[in-house]
């Protein structure tokens, strides 16, 4: 899991982040200003000063915060200057947006604020539709608006150009101010929580940002997202009350605290409306007599304080939690809280007393502790349990913080000592541990709120006050009136920071910060904390944190000080402080200077590989620029090896570089064209992009090897050795590469899966079309040419491998009165030779082989085998251009086709290993079964007859012998469950089903027609344990419905998702597709492999998407991936939620 950060605030107003690969709390270096409270998202950080401000912290990446300005450039032709800038009166703007309406010069564009800067100067976008202009970038029309083509014609009376400029986010890892709004201006702000990133899916980067002003009102942040961090507007949200504080979900659960002690729930968030609904009627009840009520059209709910005669004082929500804490410090935990259910329906008591609560990624659960100040972390919150089990401290320190307080260094002195013993942790909710009691004289503990006491920390730190006669003085030592300590409580804060003190006068409390200077621990040697947040630290109830080891420690010394029976005064404690640091010196400095002459046990072997390639920019403009290509590998003590790979460029004369981890890198993919031997490397930020690091080499053999240096590279560095795993997940692309990826048990974990952006894929020699694999280690292949495979074992050499493939473009011809059908097309009609779209011209002579690879060996020759069929001219005939195409010729039919076909050759080697003497088109493998027992593979052949495969073992994965299974029809698409149920798709688009498949009879008995969704024909299928999915011809991704037992032939479809090219269903029903559009940074992506995400028996067609690698991916199979998840309980599961692929 990558490494995440916890955000708190000390009582100084100082910011610290802990890492969970960390034992330290680091400090945020920034300007001198001191904070109340903090609100993180894992990119970002937002916090309120004392100067009531709202600042932004925005963790510094690779990759850039990048806006693209854009305006257009507008001229029309005229008789005497051509085109030029005088436009008719009717005409748009000579400067102008998009569609011509906004007036908008280059001079009118500004930075939104001082913590943008820009990238360089405007310029002329000289790219269109993916192709290259002519001239400065102009793109031709008749009018505006119409059509522009990148052609200037005889008719092109008007063009235009965009001109492009980037500004990017320089305030990175650095607080900025969020800048002032100029209308409308909201009060100071007291209280801020951000969330909302799991209510929209796309575009990724969008926040939801609350805010509540001193004055009681509540305030929306407006256009947060990636590429604009800052936000746009603030708009005031109507309230039935006054609110003191907010909290805001990951989801759409946003709570507020009234000035009353109730709560409010705000009503009607959703991906559209991330604000929540505004109700126009006004509809209300009375307090006394009904809980919930709407004021003034706002959708908020109330829900009454867990304890009626103490009002709540904070509130912190999750995605299906809710916490609240009342006054007296009581900790509270809402049930029944869900996506259709944000109220809930009723509060349980939990053990513990905390000032502060917080709710984080996973419905993590962060505190502060009411007596001793530290931060606490809620363990056991499972999805099954979200209440969690026990409170447990984090005892980190700080940097810069002296390491007097660890109980290692007392007990190496010799010593055992403490001024004070922590109250011992709550250890359950139904069980308590007995507190370790030490009588020890401790000082007076005045409570004071956390905003007014921080601001007189940093407001002036002058050490003569005035003394207000009406501020409560605080006891003495040893005064008895130590029992009643009475608290001030200003009326829009929510929490109370308890600051210990020693032997301190009753000047006032400007006194406590000299006192914290003096020693920046508390009593019990842990720093004091007023604010935490867990909004960006990404943890579970299975991480591994380092964080709590020292609490043990301290446990251990308090029983020793019992036991010991001692007490000491603090001018004690001080020299013996002293001594123990000075001993520890000096025993430090011996022992390294005694060996400061041996060299080292294990050293840090480094070396690096330097090269000259080429490197498609990522910038604008797009082109191949020369670069200098290094990859430095290192490996460690224990023998783990890593490694960096760079990139250094020029850009605009200024040196720059581009770095990856190699740990980092998730793939490595060969791009095969005439013209560069080049390859692409994605880590997962680039995945999300579908923008990979795309570098040349200047030969083939070069880029070999630099592709073998890097992915033994990136094996090295995760550990992968071998062929592939039995549970591997195989997939190809479009060009026939082979690539495999190592699942692991938290890829299916439920509620939070691993991002399949994440998995690391690794290439396999050889060359297929379509790959299948179950859990035994059978893996079959087919080629382009029909040819069965089956994975003999090992990754790149063993056997050869051919393949062949046809290339096809197609001939167009128009009838005309005079000549009849003739190659001279109407200006607008697609290319007379092109490919099977019109938009790209093919001609015999310009068309090559896929890539250097393949060599042709046949000539062109007319293809006759076209689906509408072909006259014996191999002529397909339609009204126009372009239209459905048959095979006959009619009087309404005015254009022409026909496809040229030419196959050519690759010559490979792999693990596969050639099973004739049958072609197939595709094949499936029961997903699991015993590894000594004959596992059923079932086939189409290329001319559509159903084939199963006897004899197949793990021994003899190949199998014996083919048995021909008959049917009425020829069939396209076959899979088989793994309880033997066997499903498949014909070519007319329908489904069926072949039943009595067992061991004794391994063919089955007969075929059982399924009706294929309504005007849908079907195209493939996949069967898992008990789910069966199908495609159909659009796209679409339809589940059966009904499946049983004794009813294995289900009651209807039902639809999942469209934009879908291909499914794959694994033994556990995990659903993997092939997605046929992506939306990436800079265009569709096309073939992308995706997860489907929330899959449960409850809700066995899931949620939502997860995407992964792509595009140009096309197949996929997670048949073998047997993998358990960790188990999870049904009933904390969200109301499931179906997410399509957008069209």
């Amino acid at each position: 899991m990558p490494t995440s950060r916890l955000w708190a605030v000390d009582v100084h107003g100082c910011v610290y982040s802990l890492s969970t690969a960390g034992q330290q709390w680091e400090r945020c270096h920034d300007a001198q200003m001191a904070f109340k409270r903090v609100t993180a998202a894992q990119q970002c950080c937002w916090g309120i000063a004392c100067d009531n401000k709202i600042y932004l912290n925005v963790h510094a990446s690779d990759v850039h915060i990048r806006f693209q300005e854009e305006t257009y450039e507008n001229q029309r032709w005229n008789p005497v200057d051509g085109f030029s800038e005088r436009l008719l009166p009717s005409d748009r703007w000579q400067w102008s947006d998009v569609t011509g309406l906004h007036h908008q010069p280059p001079s009118h564009f500004q930075l939104p604020s001082s913590s943008w800067e820009w990238e360089g100067d405007w310029y002329v976008d000289e790219n269109f539709e993916g192709e290259p202009t002519e001239k400065e970038g102009w793109t031709y029309s008749v009018d505006f608006p119409a059509f522009y083509t990148k052609d200037k014609k005889w008719n092109s009376c008007v063009r235009r150009r965009r001109w492009l400029r980037h500004r990017r986010y320089k305030a990175m890892d650095s607080w900025a101010e969020i800048p002032s709004q100029k209308t409308s201006l909201p009060d100071p702000f007291s209280d801020i929580s951000c969330g909302g990133w799991e209510i929209t899916e796309e575009p990724r980067g969008l926040l939801s940002l609350w805010a509540v002003s001193l004055q009681g009102k509540v305030w929306y942040r407006e256009g947060i997202h990636h590429h604009n961090p800052e936000g746009s507007t603030w708009q005031d949200i109507t309230l039935p009350g006054e609110v003191i504080q907010i909290s805001c979900g990951p989801g759409d659960l946003v709570w507020a605290v009234l000035w009353e002690g109730q709560m409010i729930v705000r009503e009607g968030v959703s991906r559209d409306n991330p604000r929540g609904t505004d109700i126009r009627s006004l509809f209300s009840l009375d307090s006394v007599i009904g809980i919930v009520f709407f004021l003034s059209g706002s959708s908020w709910s109330m829900v009454d304080s867990p304890d009626p005669d103490v009002a709540v004082m904070h509130v912190a929500v999750g995605v299906n939690v809710v916490w609240a804490l009342t006054k007296d410090n009581k900790v509270w935990f809402r049930r029944g809280v869900n996506p259709h259910n944000p109220r809930g329906s009723g509060w349980i008591s939990m053990v513990g007393e905390m000032l502060m609560i917080n709710v984080g990624l996973n419905d993590q659960v962060w505190a502060i502790g009411s007596e001793d100040r530290a931060v606490y972390f809620r363990q056991g919150v499972t999805a099954s349990e979200l209440s969690g089990k026990t409170w447990k401290a984090i005892a980190v320190l700080r940097d810069g913080d002296r390491p007097h307080s660890s109980a290692s260094s007392q007990q190496s002195a010799g010593c055992y000592f403490s001024e004070s013993h922590p109250p011992s942790g709550v250890e359950s909710d139904t069980e308590k541990t007995e507190e370790v009691k030490i009588d020890t004289p401790k000082g007076p503990i005045p409570k004071v709120t956390s905003d007014s006491f921080i601001s007189q920390l940093v407001s002036d730190r002058d050490p003569v006050c005035a003394v207000d006669p009406q501020e409560e003085s605080i006891p003495e030592e040893g005064d008895k009136s130590l029992d009643v300590v009475q608290t001030v409580d200003p009326q829009w804060s929510n929490v109370d920071l308890e600051v210990p003190l020693d032997n301190v006068d009753t000047c006032s409390l400007s006194s406590l910060p000299a006192l914290a200077m003096e020693d920046p621990y508390g009593e019990d040697g842990h720093p004091l904390w007023a604010w935490v947040s867990g909004g960006g630290c990404s943890v579970d109830s299975h991480s591994q944190l380092n964080w709590f080891h020292s609490t043990m420690n301290t446990s251990l010394l308090a029983q020793s000080v019992q036991s010991l029976s001692l007490s000491f005064t603090s001018a004690q404690m001080a020299t013996w402080r002293k001594q123990i640091f000075e001993q520890l010196g000096e025993r430090t400095k011996r022992e390294v200077d005694e060996f400061r002459h041996y060299e080292q046990a294990v050293e840090q072997c480094v070396w690096v590989k330097k090269g000259t390639m080429q490197w498609w920019r990522d910038l604008k403009p797009h082109k191949w620029v020369d670069v200098h290509f290094a990859l430095e590998q290192f490996s460690g003590p224990e023998g783990n090896k890593d490694g960096i790979l760079f990139v250094y460029y020029n850009n605009y004369e200024e040196k720059k570089y581009l770095h990856a981890f190699i740990n980092e890198v998730t793939i490595l993919v060969p791009v095969f064209n005439d013209a560069k031997h080049t390859f692409a490397i994605y880590t997962p930020e680039r995945i999300q992009k579908r923008w990979p690091i795309r570098v040349a080499a200047a030969t083939e053999e070069e880029m070999h090897d630099w592709l073998a240096l890097l992915s033994a590279s990136c094996c090295d560095a995760r550990g992968i050795r071998g062929p592939p795993s039995k549970q591997a997940i195989w997939s190809i692309t479009c060009k026939g590469d082979i690539f495999v990826s190592e699942p692991t048990p938290s890829l299916e974990a439920m509620p939070y899966p691993t991002p399949c952006d994440q998995m690391f894929w690794r290439q396999i020699g050889g060359h297929l079309r379509v790959v299948e694999s179950n859990s035994v280690g059978i893996v079959w292949g087919i080629g382009y040419d029909h040819t069965a495979w089956v994975n003999g074992g090992g990754t790149e050499h063993g056997y050869t491998q051919t393949d062949v493939k046809s290339v096809y473009i197609y001939e167009n011809q128009r009838w005309n009165p005079v000549t009849g059908y003739t190659n001279r097309g109407l200006p607008t009609d697609r290319y007379m030779w092109s490919d099977a779209s019109g938009l790209h011209e093919r001609t015999k002579t310009s068309t090559k082989p896929p890539s250097p690879q393949w060599a042709w060996v046949s000539e062109w020759a007319i293809d006759y085998g076209v689906s509408g069929g072909t006259d014996r001219e191999g002529w397909q005939y339609a009204a126009d251009f372009p239209a459905w195409y048959h095979g006959y010729k009619t009087m309404k039919d005015f254009v022409r086709r026909r496809r040229w076909a030419r196959k050519c050759k690759l010559t490979t080697t792999g693990p596969w290993q050639e099973v004739p003497p049958i072609q197939l088109s595709d094949v499936s493998i029961m997903p699991c079964g015993p590894d000594n027992d004959v596992i059923p593979v079932w086939a189409i052949s290329d001319k559509g007859d159903v084939l199963c495969r006897l004899g197949v073992t793990a021994l003899t994965p190949a199998g014996t012998s083919w048995l021909h299974v008959g049917t009425d029809q020829p069939f396209k698409s076959i899979s088989i469950g793994a309880a033997r149920q066997l499903w498949a798709i014909a070519r007319d688009g329908s489904a069926f089903f072949r039943g009595s498949v067992f061991p004794q009879t391994p063919a089955g008995e007969c075929w059982y027609h399924i009706p294929s969704p309504t005007k849908q024909k079907l195209k493939q299928v996949s069967v898992g344990r008990t789910s069966v999915f199908v495609v159909d011809d659009n796209g679409h991704l339809w589940y059966r419905k009904g499946l049983t037992p004794s009813y294995p032939q289900g009651s209807s479809w039902e639809y999942v998702s469209n934009n879908v090219r291909k499914v794959t269903v694994g033994p556990f029903d995990q659903v993997w597709i092939i997605a046929d559009k992506v939306q990436g940074s800079h265009s569709l992506s096309r073939g992308t492999v995706c997860h489907r995400l929330g899959i449960h028996p409850l809700e066995p067609k899931g949620q939502s998407w997860d995407y992964g690698i792509g595009g140009g991916w096309d197949h996929i199979s997670v048949r073998g991936n047997t993998m358990e998840p960790p188990h999870f309980c049904l009933s904390a599961l969200a109301e499931p939620r179906v997410t399509s692929f957008p069209s």
